[in-house]
């Protein structure tokens, strides 16, 4: 089996899951930043992935530090793919998660990078824009990340539009000369 079907299994299956639960995109999306989180960690992600760390020590450690603060069937995803060995694979098969489900809703998933959380209305009036932009129904996926100084980059397929600092300081070096 290639890895492309093997990502698109384990991936159905999340949205399976997520289907019984009544809640396709809360479970993508929280599995997804679990795992932005764990790639963010090498010392949880060393640790998930290490084939010589036994199952049940994983699992505490998935229990300890994920546990309480998503959903419990989040937490037995995560759990499910550490114990088939692929926490090396989480964001990939979050992310394919969310296109699935997206593209069963006529969307695109729009990964958002931004320094700090953005709030719930700045997320809405970012999708608006993103849909006019695209002319596609377009669901922001906001990851945090501290390399982007200020503002946003967005990215819908192969599209990128960059509101960040930087970008608007390289511009103005370039209009300027």
């Amino acid at each position: 089996m290639s890895d492309a079907a093997r990502i698109d299994g384990y991936a159905a299956a999340v949205l399976a899951v997520a289907d019984a639960e009544g809640d396709q995109s809360g479970l993508s999306d929280q599995l997804f930043q679990v795992a932005q989180a764990i790639e963010g960690s090498d010392q949880l992600r060393d640790a998930l992935t290490n084939p010589q760390i036994p199952f049940d020590r994983k699992k505490g450690l998935v229990d300890d530090v994920i546990g309480g603060r998503v959903s419990p069937v989040v937490v037995n995803v995560i759990n499910m793919l550490v114990a088939n060995g692929r926490a090396g694979e989480l964001t990939t098969i979050a992310r394919r998660a969310l296109d699935l489900a997206a593209t069963k809703q006529q969307a695109v998933v729009a990964e958002v990078r931004s320094a700090i959380e953005l709030d719930q209305v700045t997320v809405d009036k970012l999708a608006a824009k993103l849909s006019a932009a695209t002319g596609m129904k377009v669901q922001p996926q906001v990851i945090v990340d501290p390399k982007v100084v200020g503002g946003v980059v967005a990215k819908v397929g192969d599209t990128v539009f960059d509101g960040s600092v930087a970008s608007r300081l390289q511009e103005l070096r370039e209009a300027w000369g």
